[in-house]
């Protein structure tokens, strides 16, 4: 038999990788993340419990990069939804689906979200991972198809306001409504409330059309 040629062990430690950052998604959705152990990630993605450290320096580095790739999956999927945007306002409505795509991941999924702002607000902060930085590369395309003049510092600012709607929408005790956080953001960005993935709640205020700002 023949030796694998380096793409085709490239492809495979790949898929390896990425069976274990679904398996780290699924099992600290399902358990938390204090009863998830880096033994049941590797089991339930059928890898040796050593592939896991080979890749992961530990569970806090897997857990980020798991929902940093969740977090990129589900905007690219938002962003190339059809119909694809096209013409003069493609890129209000491309921002309103990256704001609707992380409000609605966020509802969805609170306990894994809840956990990865915890984790991410340690000193420790981000990790430089390969999908936390195609997740920065989306949201950076999206700022500069709304015509922002200085994507460099417009995608720091759309990051931070897309944390600062996430942390209220998983405030134990005291959440805040999310078609209320949704008009906030849509509102600093001139997008109209038909735009993007609108909720079935009508828009705080009754205020649908926004008009386009200055970026």
């Amino acid at each position: 038999m023949s030796p694998r040629s380096a793409s085709v062990n490239e492809e495979l430690r790949r898929r390896s990788r990425e069976r274990l950052l679904q398996a780290a998604i699924d099992l600290v959705g399902e358990h938390g993340y204090e009863a998830t152990t880096l033994g049941d990630i590797a089991q339930r993605a059928g890898a040796a419990r050593g592939l896991v450290s080979y890749y992961f320096p530990g569970k806090r580095q897997l857990l980020q990069s798991a929902v940093h790739r969740l977090m990129h999956l589900t905007l690219q999927t938002a962003l190339e939804r059809e119909p694809r945007p096209a013409g003069p306002d493609a890129g209000r409505e491309l921002m309103a689906r990256a704001i609707d795509a992380v409000l609605g991941l966020t509802r969805d999924h609170p306990l894994l979200m809840r956990t990865h702002m915890a984790i991410i607000l340690t000193a420790e902060g981000f990790i430089q991972c390969p999908e936390q930085q195609r997740l920065a590369q989306l949201l950076r395309e999206t700022v500069v198809a709304y015509g922002s003049a200085d994507p460099d510092a417009d995608y720091p600012l759309l990051r931070a306001l897309l944390m600062g709607a996430v942390v209220p929408l998983l405030l134990p005790g005291a959440p805040m409504e999310p078609a209320l956080l949704r008009a906030e953001l849509f509102q600093r960005y001139g997008l109209d409330w038909e735009l993007g993935f609108p909720p079935d709640a009508e828009p705080p205020g009754g205020a649908r059309r926004q008009g386009p700002v200055s970026p």
